[in-house]
């Protein structure tokens, strides 16, 4: 019986650790960017009424066919359906995201043990089951509207302008990295995130002192506060992950997420008492758990020093650095189950169960897998997570795209403008300033593929990582199009002042690369998220509805190849 107990325990630990790490990566993976600024609304914007990127280069808009009208009033209609869907399911994400946070902080050592304490008073103080259960019920609301008020606040504190700023912000990422270390090293048991003591005692003496409702609310308030060393992190994880989303809603739906999870194992132990003697008992094991998102806390601050070192150019955190750390963390996660390492309040491991054994080798096979990307192998499962190829300093292949020929024509410039301060990705050749790209498509006679991307954007290293690295794709790309990559979020490169304009819908002047970018994607496309492509012309109307994401390299390469149909006609 013993050994099943244990091995019961060790199996929760080991399925909580793999549910955290890939719930949270796969929402970072699935992560939008979106540079706009508040309230910004759009229009469908005919293509008259574009302004005009550079007189001597965009050719007048009345004589653009009616054809080509009706295809950009398209892509507005089609992008706005887009941006609306990826809106929703950014916003289910980050529920989930909420709801595993949440199941993660009620096997806390803060949390768990108090389940069977708080559901026994609540039989006590009721007198009979059917109250008990009314109590508890109104226990869990409270949890939950106690945590979504607090998502709310951070909207309000922040704003729809602020949540924006994060994701593109290369201090607010910094600020991010660190704000999770610190974490991390709590979660080591270095130190413990607390609350100041009065706040916590006036709380918990409403909660003594009140009737009814009140009394009832106050508790749920106490258990927030008393937990918050080991919920602390937790919740600032997740508000770090879903303000840096940039929706307005995101943290409250977060919060939303993380207290009915949180708030479920009390309402249920009291409905069902058989699924609170089925609990495994308080131990050892809780500890465990909290380490281990310690290590998972650890490995996800790096993205955010990552991001940071992309916005600011400074070119130092490249993706050997990333991967190298990764694979020492997750090592060093596997040594620790193994009971190899213990911390200061960590029980002993007299032996380790099989579960637990079976954890530690996906610890160390996670690390194994990276290795090969020390030397330029993709890592897809890290795609849009790790920094991108670019930054890579040895490729064994000496080319990371597997597709198409990365050689540039004999007449491509052998430098192109802000080529020392953005790098193409690995494999392709494309310009970085609008009016040089579309002089060049000119000068050749070739379409032009406009790419709004960002150094934070994860979808967009996605899309490079996965999809242009098809053979197909590539070949599309560097031979049929010339490729214009326009960042919406770059804020060090300063525009000269004869492009310098105030922009009615960012609401400031573009003086800066990214706002000039995401002015006129905005202005020109109906659209504010990236990645965002354009398959236009030499009058940069879509020769097609411009597309968002495509994860999907076949569907890409057929849309890559209907923009040049058209174009040829």
């Amino acid at each position: 019986m013993r050994l099943n107990h244990n091995i019961l325990i060790s199996l929760r630990v080991l399925i909580v650790g793999l549910f955290i790490f890939f719930g949270t990566a796969g929402t970072v993976f699935a992560q939008e960017a979106d540079t706009s600024t508040a309230d910004l609304e759009f229009t469908e914007i005919a293509p008259e009424e574009a302004p005009k990127v550079d007189t001597a280069i965009v050719a007048p808009a009345t004589t653009v066919s009616d054809t080509t009208k009706t295809a950009a009033a398209a892509t507005t209609k089609t992008d706005a359906k887009a941006n609306k869907a990826e809106k929703e399911k950014t916003l289910w994400e980050t529920f989930i995201a909420g709801l595993v946070g949440g199941f993660l902080a009620f096997l806390m050592p803060c949390i768990f043990p108090m389940v069977p304490l708080t559901i026994s008073y609540f039989t006590k103080r009721a007198g009979s089951k059917s109250k008990g259960i009314g109590q508890a019920l109104i226990y869990g609301l409270s949890i939950i509207v106690i945590y979504v008020a607090f998502g709310l606040l951070i909207t309000v504190i922040f704003g729809s302008a602020g949540l924006n700023a994060l994701s593109a912000s290369g201090l607010f990422n910094f600020l991010f990295f660190i704000l999770l270390v610190v974490f991390a090293i709590s979660f080591f048991g270095a130190f413990e995130i607390t609350l100041p003591s009065s706040i916590v005692n006036k709380i918990d003496n409403k909660a003594d002192n009140s009737k009814g409702l009140g009394g009832i609310f106050f508790m749920a308030a106490s258990l927030a506060l008393v937990s918050f060393s080991c919920t602390g992190p937790i919740i600032g994880t997740l508000l770090v992950q879903a303000s840096s989303k940039g929706e307005l809603l995101a943290p409250a739906i977060g919060m939303f997420g993380f207290a009915l999870a949180l708030a479920l194992p009390f309402t249920l132990s009291a409905i069902f008492p058989g699924f609170l003697s089925s609990m495994p008992k308080s131990g050892g094991w809780l500890n465990s758990v909290k380490v281990c998102l310690g290590f998972l806390e650890l490995a996800l601050a790096l993205k955010f020093l990552s991001s940071a070192d992309l916005a600011w150019h400074w070119e130092w955190f490249d993706r050997e650095i990333f991967l190298v750390l990764w694979i020492v963390i997750f090592t060093l996660m596997g040594i620790y189950l193994l009971g190899k390492i213990k911390f200061s309040h960590d029980s002993d491991v007299p032996f380790v169960s099989v579960p637990r054994l079976f954890f530690a080798i996906l610890s160390f096979s996670f690390a194994m897998y990276m290795v090969p990307g020390l030397w330029g192998a993709p890592v897809s499962v890290l795609s849009g997570l790790a920094p991108p190829m670019n930054t890579q300093d040895f490729i064994l292949s000496g080319n990371g795209s597997s597709g198409g020929s990365s050689a540039a024509s004999a007449d491509f410039p052998a430098k192109v403008k802000y080529s020392e301060s953005l790098k193409p990705p690995v494999g392709f050749h494309p310009f970085f300033d609008l009016d040089e790209g579309l002089e060049y498509a000119k000068k050749i006679g070739k379409p032009v593929l406009l790419d709004f991307t960002g150094h934070t954007c994860v979808n967009c290293r996605r899309m490079e990582d996965l999809v242009w690295v098809d053979k197909e794709v590539a070949r599309l790309i560097n031979e049929e199009y010339v490729l214009i990559q326009l960042y919406a979020d770059d804020r060090n490169i300063k525009m000269p002042a004869e492009k310098v304009h105030y922009s009615d819908i960012l609401k400031r002047k573009t003086d800066d690369l990214g706002y000039w970018n995401l002015d006129f994607q905005a202005t020109r496309y109906g659209s504010n998220a990236q990645p965002l492509y354009v398959l236009a012309g030499h009058d940069l109307n879509p020769l097609v509805p411009a597309q968002g994401a495509i994860f999907d390299a076949k569907e890409y390469a057929t849309y890559l190849k209907s923009g040049l149909a058209n174009f040829k006609k």
